[in-house]
């Protein structure tokens, strides 16, 4: 029956006409829009919500692809009516609509719009409406260069989005539609489709459930067949209520013309499938990083794509999406492959394989177009070689698979696999993991990458995209990101940044232009090949054994200055990320520092003075924590106790220094999740998931920590004085009195007792601040004259 169904599958496969790679190809994407009239009701609403004094300003207009040449545009011009200037728009959808208001605001205006966490919109150089400036006579026309413009990575739903309600949703989308991503996942409720497909068609129970979901802050693992159960269950109000707020997401993606891209099933099953269906294909996954591979949490199931079941399943799920939300626009996200290699390298397999899993798509909806992350094509490089990588990407009819380059910013597949072997795929950058804190970018491959991948001989490239793993960090990054979706040249990248930065701060500061053309070739210029995930000792403090750094004081006195940073020893790597010189972060400080006279009332400033502060002080703490290990292996007391007096120092003057601003608060994020409880029961399991994705992460026991602990650390009052704190004072503690004492360092005693100072943090309920509190500037100026001295390369 398998090999039936398989064979009628690839028949209908071969026979599907290939799609040319051009704007023509989408056409029937677009088809899925909502009409004119409803694309303009709803770009205007989010020029209303933007600057509501100047919606009458502005007169908005949908045109069609051939009135731009084929091609999604904006047209920007001005006129004159009843003799007041107004601004016209015309694009051929809402995205396109608000992509051309913001071009405006940021180009004429002088406007920036960001994350309210990053220091919010600076709108406060837009004149008065009847003083807009004009444009040029005959307007301009600005054309995208490729057609998509994509948004989001399968776990930003849970790094930044987990306890998110709907005022916080549309004003996400709106920043999107304003910068103009038109291709967004909507992951949201997707557990509420997945319990009404297992308990009517393949007969579970919601226990049998609770064991597949994973809690709140752990779906994106949940779904991607790492982990289940852990922080679960999900209450059944938390289900009602996301697939609710889908609905929302969805009606409003929709409304401005994005294709809102929805899940497919991959093949991961509850474990009671495999009793409820004992002959079905499937197979128990090895161990996702529990610490004891503890089956109450590890070796999820996998349904062989083979399967005739899992045809039947994925059916099931397309068809009880599209009843809930009314229709689909046939782009699906399905990454089966990921982190999860197939049984064999065969290409003939393979090939069946992915026909399989795209088979699973077809059968609900003809027109489906499988939208896979080519995060494997990286991870497990080994595996797939160019005759693997041609039979799953050629085993969907071209047209039909998109490929997401996904760190392309760094590692680039797509100049090494003759642009995918001719699929359809879309540059993108990761940029972030975690959503950690860090100062990092690549602002000169974003600026040159997605150009140099499109004019490519033979280019596939369709779309642009910003996959990180969590949002509301580094705005320059995503700003330029944006922006090259309607770039066809590179960027002047010296001109752009001193644009942003006016644009940024509403005005040119000569001291704050200094300060971002410094940080935009050194922090803003990594050129390592490293993937940024912050390991600073701080936020990432090392579980390490100190007494088994014997090597250590003979590896630095061979390794002088700037070669510190690059510490390898027994068991040890570099502590933190490091890929600029520390002097040059504390002269582009200073000058930024010196730019608070004139933009002391800014609050982009403001923020960006205490991300560039925090910045230079975590650094500087990886430094002395070096230094205190060097004491201690020497056996230098008086060291090793200034050492680690001044990392004390630094962590509670980052807790102040933090505290300042609104967009470093853990209040808002425990808060936030405390919300969307509506009980205490409720509250408490929440308010446990937010503390411990920030924390532990995953299970451990009295002696064993996560291997996940502080994947997803962050630089938030509140965390450093609770969390950060208390950790390291311990391990300092403990350090110096074995030096003391002559004893070696007691690794077992730290590791317990950090453990039980996690779980014990993990299940508190203190309450945190949801305002800042003093001022950033002071703060800032009082920690750069305090540690100016200690920061050197």
């Amino acid at each position: 029956m398998a090999l039936g169904i398989l064979a009628a599958l690839l028949c209908l496969l071969a026979g599907a006409r290939a799609s040319p790679i051009d704007e023509d190809a989408w056409r029937e994407l677009r088809s899925t829009m909502p009409p004119a009239r409803d694309q303009l009701r709803a770009a205007a609403s989010v020029l209303r919500r933007l600057i509501p004094g100047h919606a009458s300003a502005f007169q908005l207009q949908i045109i069609t692809l051939e009135d731009c040449g084929g091609k999604s545009c904006f047209q920007l011009s001005s006129l004159m009516d009843e003799g007041s200037r107004k601004i016209s728009i015309h694009g051929t959808s809402g995205v396109e609509l608000c992509a051309g208001l913001y071009w405006y605001l940021k180009n004429w205006c002088g406007a920036h719009i960001s994350w309210d966490l990053t220091g919010g919109s600076q709108l406060d150089t837009i004149p008065e409406p009847q003083a807009l400036p004009a444009l040029p006579p005959g307007g301009v026309k600005i054309q995208r260069s490729v057609p998509w413009s994509y948004y989001q990575n399968v776990v930003t739903s849970s790094y930044s989005y987990a306890w998110w309600n709907w005022k916080r949703w549309r004003k996400e989308i709106d920043w999107m539609a304003l910068q103009g991503i038109n291709l967004p996942l909507a992951f949201t409720g997707q557990e509420t489709i997945w319990q009404k497909v297992f308990e009517s068609k393949f007969n579970m129970t919601k226990h049998e459930l609770d064991d597949y979901f994973g809690g709140p802050s752990f779906l994106a693992w949940a779904r991607m067949g790492n982990l289940h159960g852990w922080g679960g269950p999900l209450p059944e109000k938390w289900l009602e209520l996301q697939l609710i707020l889908q609905k929302k997401i969805l009606h409003h993606m929709r409304s401005l013309g994005m294709i809102a891209v929805l899940p497919a099933f991959s093949g991961n099953v509850p474990r009671a499938l495999k009793i409820l269906y004992p002959s079905a294909n499937i197979t128990r996954l090895p161990d996702w990083n529990t610490v004891d591979g503890n089956p109450q949490w590890c070796c999820t199931y996998l349904l062989q794509p083979m399967d005739p079941l899992f045809i039947q399943i994925g059916k099931a799920f397309i068809e009880q999406q599209v009843k809930e939300y009314g229709s689909t626009q046939h782009v699906y996200n399905c990454d089966t492959f990921n982190e999860n290699l197939p049984p064999t390298d065969d290409p003939s397999y393979i090939s069946a394989l992915a026909a399989s899993v795209y088979g699973a798509m077809i059968v609900a909806d003809k027109q489906a177009i499988w939208l896979m992350q080519g995060w494997l094509f990286s991870s497990d490089a080994q595996f797939w070689k160019p005759p693997q990588m041609k039979a799953l990407l050629h085993a969907v009819p071209f047209g039909k698979m998109i490929v997401l380059d996904l760190f392309a910013e760094v590692r680039p597949i797509w100049s090494k696999s003759s642009h995918f072997y001719g699929v359809p795929y879309i540059w993108c950058m990761l940029h972030n993991f975690g959503g950690n804190h860090e100062m990092y970018g690549r602002l000169d491959v974003v600026s040159s990458g997605p150009v140099d991948a499109k004019t490519s001989a033979n280019s596939t490239m369709i779309g642009v995209g910003m996959c990180m793993e969590g949002i509301e960090q580094n705005p320059v990054v995503y700003e330029l990101m944006a922006e090259m979706a309607f770039r066809s040249t590179r960027n002047a990248l010296k001109d752009w940044v001193n644009d942003y930065s006016t644009r940024r701060y509403g005005k040119a500061v000569p001291e704050a232009l200094e300060a971002w053309q410094i940080l935009s070739h050194t922090l803003y210029n990594c050129s390592d090949g490293l993937q940024d995930h912050n390991t600073d000792v701080i936020v990432k403090f090392p579980d390490l054994n100190a007494s088994s750094l014997t090597t250590l004081s003979r590896y630095l006195a061979e390794e002088a200055g700037t070669q510190t940073r690059r510490l390898l020893t027994e068991g040890l790597t570099s502590f933190g990320h490091l890929w600029y010189r520390p002097t040059e972060a504390k002269v582009a400080l200073s000058y930024m520092l010196n730019a608070s006279s004139s933009l002391s009332n800014v609050a982009t400033y403001r923020y960006d003075l205490v991300d560039l502060t925090r910045q230079v002080l975590m650094k500087l703490a990886n430094q002395i924590h070096l230094q205190a290990l060097v004491s201690f292996v020497k056996g230098d007391l008086e060291e090793l106790t200034k050492n680690c007096d001044i990392l004390i120092g630094i962590i509670k003057d980052s807790e102040l220094l933090l505290r300042s601003n609104n967009g470093f608060l853990l209040g808002p994020w425990l808060e936030s999740a405390k919300k969307l409880g509506t009980n205490s029961d409720e509250k408490h399991l929440y308010e446990w998931n937010a503390r411990t994705q920030v924390t532990m992460w995953f299970d451990n026991t009295r002696s064993l920590p996560s291997a996940l602990h502080d994947y997803a650390n962050k630089m938030w009052s509140g965390l450093f004085e609770d969390y950060y704190l208390p950790r390291a004072s311990l391990y300092t503690k403990l350090l110096v009195k074995a030096l003391h004492d002559k004893e070696p360092f007691p690794y077992g005693s730290w590791r317990s007792s950090w453990i039980l100072l996690t779980n014990t943090f993990q299940n508190g309920t203190k309450n945190y601040p949801l305002e800042a509190a003093g001022d950033s500037i002071e703060i800032a100026k009082s920690l750069f004259s305090k540690y100016d001295s200690l920061v050197h390369d």
